[in-house]
């Protein structure tokens, strides 16, 4: 097992690295283990999304980088003129749907910490005339977002690749208003992933080891004080299915 300090920076170092790379175009990936060919797992993750053909032909070329595991905005009950965060807003998909739930009143902000994902976005948003929408650099353990200052929280399947996700969900927490929600598309496990698994930053970044057993990261969202915690969507994945465990793709909204 990596040592927790060292291991979170070299965890977040990989992940950015990784995910840098997909912003230039140099990878097409998300996901990859070594039980299964990262194109596999590249395509079931796409597909997870569900986003509509209507959805896709509204946002900009390029905004749509097949890293997701769902659709949250589907589910977000997003409204006209709310303030929306999306944490790990990558190159701006589910800012860009958001923005157009919560209209030109609205405020969309997207936090990343890859600047190369926050170059892309920017660019993309320019390119679609999205005026309500802005990207900030951070990392979701520390949101640079003021405290309960929006109504509704996404993220598309980014919290499993934080290395403290009990820290993600505090944050969380605080940003929200008072009667705000959070809703999240997230890979979790059926089953417990070994310890030893989890020493392999490539798979950490693939979105698979660094997933949470599910009734652990339920657990973790009404530690984080948040309420009304729901399961809307459970999708199994066959790929890197072992003995011990599954992976699955997971849609949870709760309340602050």
């Amino acid at each position: 097992m990596i040592q927790r300090m060292d291991g979170d920076q070299k965890i977040k170092r990989t992940v950015e690295e990784k995910y840098a790379a997909i912003a230039r175009g140099e990878r097409t990936e998300c996901c990859s283990t070594t039980s299964a060919p990262s194109e596999k797992l590249y395509n079931v993750a796409t597909m997870a999304q569900g986003y509509s053909s209507a959805e896709r032909a509204a946002l900009p070329e390029g905004a749509d980088l097949g890293l997701g595991c769902g659709d949250p905005t589907a589910d977000a009950d997003l409204r006209p003129g709310q303030t929306v965060l999306d944490l790990g807003s990558g190159a701006g998909v589910d800012c860009f749907l958001a923005a157009r739930r919560v209209g030109a009143d609205g405020h969309v902000i997207g936090v990343d910490m890859t600047d190369a994902m926050l170059a892309r976005a920017r660019a993309n948003a320019a390119r679609g005339g999205f005026t309500n929408v802005e990207f900030r650099r951070g990392e979701i353990e520390a949101l640079p977002v003021e405290s309960a200052s929006v109504d509704r929280i996404i993220s598309n399947c980014v919290i499993n690749l934080a290395p403290d996700k009990a820290r993600v969900f505090a944050e969380a927490y605080r940003v929200l208003k008072p009667g705000g929600s959070i809703t999240v598309s997230d890979i979790v496990s059926i089953g417990s992933i070994p310890d030893s698994a989890r020493s392999d930053l490539e798979a950490w970044a693939g979105c698979t080891v660094g997933a949470l057993e599910k009734q652990a990261y339920l657990d973790l969202v009404r530690a984080a004080g948040f309420s009304e915690v729901a399961v809307i969507k459970q999708v199994e994945y066959e790929y890197g299915r072992t003995a011990d465990y599954a992976l699955a793709s997971l849609t949870v909204r709760a309340v602050k």
